[in-house]
């Protein structure tokens, strides 16, 4: 089973990395194009919304700052997967992989939401 997980982990940091693409850089582009196409004032996200007003390099600041947590979150998630017993690893293992589909769904949310201000020209949702 060790081995299995050595053979896992790798893919689900994949998984990772797709997800952390859309909900991060993907996000920040459509958030930059968003806010010029309807205004600051329009986001949602108040975090956001204060990093947009102080301009490009802290909403970039910020984006990173979420980077760094979320992928810190998932290597402790990912150790504690390799350094489990066998009887809870299946459980933990789903855990991972309900971790990775939310990243997804979010990052596939926030995009579409965004994608949506900036064709209506208004708040989507």
């Amino acid at each position: 089973m060790a081995d299995r997980i050595g053979r896992v982990v790798p893919r689900y940091w994949e998984g990772v990395a797709a997800a952390l693409f859309l909900l991060v850089a993907a996000d920040l582009l459509t958030t930059v194009y968003a806010a010029r196409a309807v205004g600051v004032g329009a986001e949602a996200n108040p975090v956001v919304r204060w990093a947009l007003r102080r301009g490009v390099g802290t909403l970039v600041a910020v984006n990173l700052v979420a980077l760094v947590l979320l992928v810190g979150l998932f290597y402790a998630l990912a150790e504690l997967l390799k350094r489990t017993g066998p009887d809870r690893r299946r459980s933990l293992a789903m855990l991972v992989e309900v971790f990775i589909g939310l990243l997804l769904f979010a990052g596939l949310a926030v995009v579409a939401n965004n994608a949506a201000v900036i064709v209506s020209g208004g708040a989507a949702g």
